[in-house]
């Protein structure tokens, strides 16, 4: 196992964990099984690695935000580009939020299977709220009392303002930005601490669920995987290339080709600010892309467009209140989307920290965090998956604001360069 790599380890944990749980399930009112092995072994695992992930998610979600909104002091020097950029990357996640939220209405990932009596947990969602409260409600009156609750859209909101400041005032407080900037890097070294304990987390809740529900448990779980890569796909083909020749009129077959290599990078690696340099090369040299927009684009979009995360957070939203029996209603999914798309901004484009982001937004609407290791097991392929689609929005927007700058010089490949071109 020393020579297993993290991915490999947690998946080795989750197989083991429905090994355990489906020979144990004949023997499930056992005492001795239900008090040492469900109720402590199994519990003290998997609620203890939970308890983790809600250790650092304020503090990470404050961090990040803040050093995110501090590094777009470009977007006023830029002026319209910067506002073309921020519309994009902002509008697209709002899509792709929607998108999951909706698909997960409609395949149902997590019905037919109720987990509220295995996680001693207690299901509070919110009831539904008129918009103008919600948006008020986004406005924090005391911060210290918001992130002490953790009310997530107070503490982006705060965050997000606090990023402005800094930014605003540049030298001024160039030693309060190191300070948090240095915080943050504190936070992903404790993020990268904590999934060391994933599979033992992932043991433990998987083991527990499969004890207590058999091979009841398997078909949520197939469901909300292939509900996640459908969505992704949409997204990709549907949304992106939809906007490539719509706006930018370029053929999205040579952009595929052309991007491939960049693509192959994405999933490997599972991390948007890994395909930074290969990005930037592809875009420049293959696309024709000046410096000036892609060197602005790329790094930006690598922290702020998380389109492929978003379709996580909102599928696993959707399937984590079916599998707790939680109707939730307009307003929760209201929440979700400005939660979701807010929460890009400061997403640190590394593997595995779209789970901890999804901690948050679970928590904005009441939702037990426990369900997040039901999905950690099978997550790291669908990281691949989503990683692409980040970096290929960073991509599709960096062509489209190109060319509305006219600052690409390979017209040829577009469709007002080449008459007899197909579609």
């Amino acid at each position: 196992m020393k020579k297993l790599s993290l991915t490999s380890k947690i998946f080795v944990s989750l197989i083991l964990g429905i090994i355990t749980g489906l020979i144990l399930h004949p023997l499930k009112e056992n005492l001795f099984i239900e008090t040492y092995l469900i109720n402590f072994l199994f519990n003290f695992l998997g609620s203890g690695f939970m308890r983790a992930i809600r250790m650092i998610v304020v503090p990470l979600v404050f961090c990040s935000l803040t050093v995110g909104a501090a590094g777009v002091e470009d977007v006023r020097k830029l002026g319209r580009v910067g506002v073309k950029i921020l519309a994009f990357y902002l509008g697209t996640t709002a899509v792709a939020i929607s998108l999951a939220l909706g698909l997960g209405n409609l395949i149902n990932p997590g019905k037919g299977i109720v987990l509220s009596q295995i996680v001693a947990s207690k299901v509070t969602v919110g009831e539904s709220k008129p918009f103008v409260d919600i948006l008020l409600g986004m406005i924090p009156i005391n911060p210290a009392e918001s992130m002490a609750k953790g009310d997530m859209l107070q503490i982006i909101v705060f965050a997000i303002f606090c990023g402005v400041g800094i930014s605003l005032l540049g030298d001024k407080v160039k030693i309060i930005k190191k300070g948090i900037e240095e915080a943050n890097n504190l936070m992903l070294k404790l993020v990268e601490l904590i999934m060391k304990l994933a599979p033992f987390g992932v043991y433990g809740l998987i083991a527990k669920t499969f004890t207590t529900l058999g091979y009841a448990a398997m078909l949520p779980l197939l469901k909300y995987f292939l509900g996640v890569v459908l969505a992704l796909i949409l997204h990709y083909f549907i949304t992106y290339q939809g906007l490539l020749v719509l706006i930018a009129r370029y053929n999205p077959i040579k952009f595929i080709k052309k991007f491939a290599s960049t693509m192959v990078v994405a999933f490997s690696t599972s991390s948007s600010n890994a395909t930074i340099p290969t990005a930037l090369k592809t875009m420049q040299e293959n696309f024709g892309v000046s410096k000036s927009i892609s060197s602005f684009t790329i790094p930006l979009g690598s922290t702020i467009n998380m389109d492929g995360t978003a379709i996580m957070q909102g599928m696993a939203t959707v399937f984590i209140a079916q599998i707790y029996g939680v109707e939730l209603t307009m307003g929760n999914y209201i929440t979700v989307i400005f939660t979701a798309t807010l929460a890009s901004i400061g997403t640190a484009g590394v593997p595995g920290v779209g789970l901890i982001m999804l901690g948050m937004v679970l928590t904005e609407i009441g939702l037990p965090l426990d369900g997040i290791a039901l999905i950690m097991g099978i997550d790291r392929l669908l990281d691949m998956l989503r990683t692409v689609v980040n970096i290929t929005g960073d991509a599709v927007c960096t062509l489209i604001v190109a060319k509305s700058e006219s600052e690409i010089s390979e017209v040829e490949d577009s469709y007002e360069g080449v008459e007899t071109e197909s579609v």
